[in-house]
């Protein structure tokens, strides 16, 4: 079982998707790093070596922040920006979309699901 940074890798993927897996590793990254660590891409992660793993966690562990050092770096930047009361600070505190979007309508998924509000219907568009 490979273990890359704290997480287990899923066995049946190949090398390249199954890096995506541990936090701040997308799809050109992981092939970076398995360009870095002269693995093929298209090996499954069962079917790895013990020392093409090795090579692999070496070149992650080298230059490349992921895991809990980049989840730690991500919710200091967002203190930070609270804490100076810039206006992008000011939506973190708030849930609301930071980077101009609309509010209107949509950013459902940063504001979660609708509250009804007492005393008001929804109309059906429709007289009779």
């Amino acid at each position: 079982m490979a273990r890359i940074a704290g997480v287990d890798l899923p066995q049946n993927k190949r090398a390249e998707i199954g890096l995506t897996s541990i936090f701040g590793i997308g799809r050109s990254l992981s092939n970076q790093i398995l360009g870095r660590a002269n693995v093929s891409p298209d090996t499954r992660i069962k079917d790895l070596a013990e020392d093409e793993v090795r090579r692999v966690r070496q070149v992650i562990q080298d230059g490349i922040m992921v895991e809990g050092d980049l989840r730690r770096k991500v919710t200091m930047d967002i203190s930070r920006l609270q804490e100076t009361g810039s206006y992008r600070g000011s939506r973190h505190r708030r849930s609301l979309p930071c980077r101009g979007q609309r509010t209107h309508t949509n950013a459902r998924t940063k504001k979660g699901p609708r509250v009804a509000i007492a005393g008001k219907k929804r109309t059906t568009g429709k007289k009779g």
